[in-house]
């Protein structure tokens, strides 16, 4: 049955109470109630979300006594309807009279915490996490702790998954005797013959570690943890993984060895590539977690086989935490351990078979130079760097070249232009036009890392070359790195450098080029500003007009169009429309089209 088969509010509540009270003001709030019991679910989806304003004209007293039962015993809807409740139920303290009265709102939401869809429970159980922290302690034991035994004992799995996620918001606030009974529940769902309820108390577990006195974490904790790091079920397997990681932060170091390291170590090494992902992805948290010694005994061994593994997605996982996982190594033996254990994996990876694998390694790789030093970079890093800016994979090249500027702090611009330009040079004229095209995509970026003077004196002439590419995509690609680089070096350096040769380029005899002239001046117009546009680029705009070529003269009135905007009123009057409209005379039809188009937009009819 859904919610407009639940029972009606308490008479006077109710399309009625307008009438009998003769309270206009009351009339939106009974048509509000009236839809909550609608067969439409849009709206009684619209009243649950105005919640919160039939509570308010109601009366705390009101809303206790009939709203909060009528909610409960309609509590068979859409998962919409459901979802929307669950959550308005969250804020509704002060709207039921306060803490004192927070209490009341435990029915409906204990209702809602057993449903079958998952996402209207998990909505429950954090409208409850959220108004346990109201309950004042005695309303705790009187009110909260039972309904969360209720749900853990429930006899469906969906009340009992919803319990795992309330221990830990009650156990710090209530009496030592209830503290055991809780314990004792959650020991209880951590063996439930239910996977699904094994998997919510798997993911709750490091949660419930952090509120638990330390000598509950060892006697009770450890032992769930490594039963549900055994599990049959490899999703179970994981989230004990994770809940591992929180367990090791609270355990002296003493104890670490001993309690959670051989359970660790097992997960590393789990026949389900999920479990192993799952420990590669939680590294850096671990590494943290057990500190220098541990990480140099156990955890590089792991960490290696993890860089080593069958499955790609685990290598993938592991290779994204080199960088964090070489930073995090003790100082005195980082660059030992690194160059002996790490660098030989990485290696591998570099020429691995998964490009996925190859991109996350090549996302980091670049700062080991500053963990390893100019020497160590320039002779075991930078042969690496180079396969991976070959790499056919554009991601990986990608990678690749928007962390340069780590490597530049180390080894200076000097060596990396020797070393990694001629790689880039290579790419920016291979034979293949989408390569090209990539590397022009690049181009701002390693602009903007390797500076002004750089930049003029190695990659100017390759930027200026692809705008005469034989392909029009290479053509247009540069047009648009021209104005980046304007954006990232200024109109000044654009006057001195750029525009002198691309005006140069109005000459060419080639009519292809001389139409890139235009598309450049279109883009720079923008970025160079009124002075630069008008003194120099409208006089080579103004010239192309007579070109003998109907495209380029078309261009033209496009171009004037373009750039319009950004020239004065008396600039356009006195010099833009003479010629426009000279063109919009023109023999060829296209011309005239374009010419009267860019009349009409700029207002000089």
């Amino acid at each position: 049955a859904s919610g407009a088969q639940g029972p009606a509010l308490v008479e006077g509540v109710g399309l009625g109470m307008a009438g009998a009270d003769s309270d206009d003001s009351l009339y939106p709030i009974a048509v509000l109630i009236d839809e909550l019991r609608n067969e439409d679910v849009q709206l009684r989806l619209n009243s649950i979300k105005k919640l919160s304003t039939i509570a308010l004209a109601l009366g705390v007293e009101r809303t206790r006594t009939e709203l909060l039962p009528f909610l409960t015993d309609t509590i068979y809807d859409e998962d919409e309807v459901l979802l929307a409740l669950a959550e308005q139920l969250g804020n509704f303290t002060m709207l039921v009279g306060g803490p004192e009265y927070v209490h009341c709102l435990l029915p409906p939401l204990e209702s809602l915490a057993t449903v079958e869809e998952t996402v209207v429970r998990d909505k429950a159980v954090e409208s409850l996490r959220k108004i346990s922290h109201e309950h004042s302690p005695v309303d705790l034991e009187v009110h909260f702790e039972p309904l969360v035994k209720r749900l853990a004992s429930g006899d469906w799995f969906t009340s009992r998954t919803s319990a795992c996620g309330l221990f830990s918001v009650c156990y710090p606030r209530v009496s030592s005797t209830v503290k055991a009974e809780i314990r004792q529940h959650f020991r209880t769902l951590c063996s439930d013959d239910t996977p699904m309820v094994r998997r919510a108390a798997a993911s709750k577990l490091g949660e419930f570690a952090k509120v638990l006195e330390l000598e509950y974490v060892k006697s009770d904790i450890i032992s769930l943890f490594t039963a549900l790091a055994s599990d049959e079920q490899d999703s179970v397997r994981l989230l004990a993984v994770e809940a591992g990681v929180s367990i090791a932060t609270l355990l002296p170091q003493e104890d670490l060895e001993t309690l959670v390291m051989p359970t660790l170590r097992q997960a590393a090494e789990d026949k389900s590539w999920r479990v192993r992902y799952m420990v590669a992805d939680k590294f850096s948290d671990l590494q943290k977690a057990v500190g220098p010694e541990i990480t140099k005994n156990d955890l590089v061994p792991a960490f290696q086989n993890l860089l080593k593994d069958c499955e790609a997605e685990v290598r993938a996982a592991a290779a994204n935490k080199v960088k964090e996982f070489c930073e995090n190594l003790p100082e005195d033996s980082r660059e030992t351990i690194i160059m002996t254990h790490i660098l030989p994996c990485v290696k591998e990876l570099v020429s691995d078979t998964n490009q996925h694998v190859k991109s996350a390694l090549a996302s980091v790789i670049m700062g080991l130079s500053t963990i390893l030093g100019k020497d160590n970079t320039v002779e075991h890093l930078l042969p690496l760097f180079l396969a991976q800016l070959k790499d056919e994979c554009p991601e990986v090249r990608l990678n690749i070249i928007s962390n340069l500027d780590c490597v530049n702090e180390v080894i200076g611009i000097r060596q990396l232009s020797q070393s990694l330009l001629p790689a880039i040079v290579e790419l920016a004229e291979d034979a293949k036009w989408r390569v090209r095209l990539a590397i022009i995509e690049y181009m701002p970026l390693l602009a903007g890392q390797l500076g002004v003077e750089f930049f003029d004196e190695k990659l100017n002439s390759l930027c200026m070359a692809w705008l005469v590419d034989h392909v029009y995509a290479i053509r247009e690609a540069a047009t648009c790195n021209l104005m980046k680089l304007v954006e990232k070096f200024g109109a000044e350096w654009a006057q001195n450098t750029i525009v002198p040769k691309v005006l140069g380029m109005a000459n060419d005899p080639n009519y292809l080029h001389r139409m890139t002239t235009l598309f450049c001046i279109n883009a720079l117009s923008e970025v160079c500003g009124q002075e630069i546009t008008t003194k120099h680029m409208l006089p080579v705009v103004f010239k192309m007009s007579n070109d003998q070529v109907a495209n380029v003269r078309f261009n033209v009135a496009k171009s004037l169009q373009k750039i319009g905007p950004v020239l004065d009123s008396n600039c356009l009057q006195t010099e833009v429309k003479p010629v426009l409209e000279k063109l919009a005379s023109d023999q060829d039809m296209d011309v005239k089209y374009f010419a009267q188009e860019a009349i009409s937009v700029l207002s000089l009819a």
